[in-house]
């Protein structure tokens, strides 16, 4: 059977669906099920800082592979060392291990991420590209919120049912029986369509190569660095927020041990995802660029923070939750097609995974600093904190727009970056058509629009 876009597609969305199930199977019972295993509560958020510090550590190595193996194989790594340290927690959990065994396997589930991290994505728009598609990405990675977002929300409900039915454990069993099924679904389903392995090169060297080029293709393309440098901020603010709510809202509801209110967190977040995922095509069309979209998105959620940092009251909280799910949900679909415009299909999945891995060093350096801030000043001090810093991240936004990428403006798939170009200044833009509009604020048939 002929592979179509129509087929790609729908593998895409079957991937999502498994692993956001199997990961979002813990979400609500993962600190729990820490300190249940006998760890103290500094021991169990430095195990989740060692998992954070893997991702970082392998963001890029995990990247090249997937240029250099194939997208597919980068995948089928991923289900393997994610299910096998999957199962290595619940054995320490089983033996009451110590600290230092926990935080080796934290580093191997964050390996076990990276190998997901981008490759899936550029195997996405490769084939797609590869199979003709003339769609938009928006509504493709649009339709991936929705379905991550029922998956996320079927998963962390579930997941803490049957940890109560049962023990902390068989969760953990069963995220890793799913991913053994998705390791069989994406090597009978997938196939590396649209990109070329690279054969009698040394490792080492088309490590060398790949690193360097996607320097030349990412960091040093000044649209695509900035957009990166943002996610410092963001990304770092996103992870704490996620987490620092449940203690929050717990603290205003007025009864700590009341934990299906901290799992309305993840609740709240899937299906502000699920309805954020079907806006985001719809929001894009608002906007002449998507830049604009983001600009605004990043705004209010800003602002949204204050409000929950300031009105400690916890429906208002749990609306303004809603919102800045919604917005991140609706944006995120945007940015990507944004970013995947702007890179060759050569270091796609490097670039994308190096985008990662300055979400995750943001994580590294934003929990302590908001941590602490909560320590100082409480919870809702630490979320005006956040405000800050997302703000912070605003300047870099705009300096990305200041570029003026095709990208900003292009709708449907993405054209492709042939690779090994220079860095597009400025100044190297084509000079713009009768009747085409590069900027918001220039005449045209567009006019009127953001």
């Amino acid at each position: 059977m002929a592979t179509t876009s129509r087929s790609i597609v729908r593998t895409y969305l079957v991937l999502t669906l498994g692993n956001t199930l199997a990961a979002s199977l813990i979400w609500g019972i993962n600190t729990i099920f820490l300190l249940d295993a006998g760890l103290s509560n500094f021991e169990a958020f430095a195990a989740n800082a060692f998992f954070t510090a893997g991702m970082v550590l392998f963001e890029v190595p995990t990247g090249v592979i997937a240029d250099t193996l194939g997208r597919r194989y980068s995948f089928l790594l991923g289900t393997v060392t994610l299910a096998a340290s999957t199962l290595l927690y619940v054995l320490l959990w089983y033996v009451g291990a110590a600290f230092w065994l926990w935080a080796v396997v934290s580093v191997l589930i964050g390996l076990g991420f990276t190998f997901f991290s981008g490759a899936v994505e550029a195997w996405l728009v490769d084939a797609l590209k590869a199979t003709g598609f003339t769609g938009d990405l928006e509504v493709v990675f649009g339709r991936a919120q929705v379905v991550g977002g029922a998956a996320m929300l079927v998963g962390s409900v579930a997941g803490g049912i049957i940890a109560q039915a049962t023990n902390l454990g068989v969760p953990y069993v069963l995220r890793g029986v799913i991913l053994v099924a998705m390791f069989v679904v994406a090597y009978l389903m997938m196939r590396d369509l649209g990109f070329t392995r690279r054969r009698g090169r040394s490792p080492m060297g088309e490590v060398r190569r790949l690193v360097r080029e996607s320097v030349d293709q990412g960091l040093r393309r000044p649209a695509v660095r900035w957009l990166m440098l943002e996610a410092l901020f963001t990304g770092g603010v996103g992870i704490y927020v996620f987490y620092a709510l449940q203690p929050y809202l717990l603290e205003l509801y007025g009864d700590p041990h009341a934990y299906t209110v901290a799992g309305l967190v993840a609740a709240v977040v899937a299906g502000a995802q699920m309805l954020g995922g079907l806006a985001a095509s719809r929001l894009r069309k608002l906007f002449h660029r998507r830049t604009s979209a983001l600009l605004l998105a990043a705004g209010i959620s800003a602002a949204t923070l204050v409000g929950v940092g300031a009105i400690e009251r916890f429906w208002v909280v749990m609306a303004l939750v809603v919102v800045w799910g919604l917005l991140w949900a609706a944006s995120e679909p945007i940015r990507q097609a944004y970013l995947n415009g702007m890179i060759p299909s050569e270091q796609r999945a490097t670039i994308l995974s190096f985008d990662s891995l300055m979400s995750s060093a943001g994580g590294v350096w934003a929990q302590p600093v908001l941590g602490r801030a909560a320590d100082l000043g409480g919870y809702g001090a630490s979320f005006l904190v956040s405000a800050g810093i997302s703000v912070l991240g605003l300047p870099f936004l705009a300096l990305s727009r200041r570029e003026r990428h095709p990208a900003d403006t292009q709708m449907g798939a993405p054209a492709e970056e042939p690779p090994g170009s220079p860095p597009v200044t400025p100044s190297q833009e084509p000079p713009i058509a009768p009747g085409q509009v590069w900027d918001a604020e220039a005449p045209g048939p567009d006019a009127g629009r953001a």
